[in-house]
């Protein structure tokens, strides 16, 4: 079974995606992972990036990349959203952007009482968490 390794990124990609996503593309590459690439468009935001876009945009940076996949998905919350995608993916690694952390925190304490959200992934989700200063 190839380990999963799955990053949430924002489009147009931001500074900080571009950290979260160079690092999320070494870690596959080191362990010799899939990597998910994964945008979500909020149902209530009005722009919706397509599969197409975003890969593009991530080539235009990173080049072609082999072992990687784009997901686009909906959601209400993106943090919710993402994490379900987690789920679903069987993810083994998730790199976030330490930004990001805070926000995470938030929801989760929202859906469970422990804030830890790394404890919370490792526990629940069975994977780790891997967060990229910008």
């Amino acid at each position: 079974m190839m380990t999963q390794v799955v990053v949430p990124v924002r489009y147009p990609l931001s500074g900080h995606s571009r950290s979260t996503l160079a690092e999320a593309i070494d870690i596959a590459a080191t362990e010799d992972a899939a990597l998910t690439v994964l945008h979500v468009n909020l149902y209530q935001g009005g722009t919706n990036v397509t599969r197409r876009e975003l890969k593009a945009a991530v080539e235009r940076e990173f080049g072609r990349l082999s072992n990687a996949r784009y997901t686009v998905r909906k959601g209400f919350l993106v943090e919710k959203t993402i994490l379900e995608e987690i789920a679903a993916e069987e993810a083994d690694i998730v790199v976030i952007g330490k930004k990001q952390v805070s926000r995470w925190r938030r929801m989760v304490r929202r859906l469970v009482d422990d804030p830890d959200v790394e404890d919370y992934l490792q526990n629940e989700l069975d994977c780790d968490v891997i967060t990229v200063d910008g």
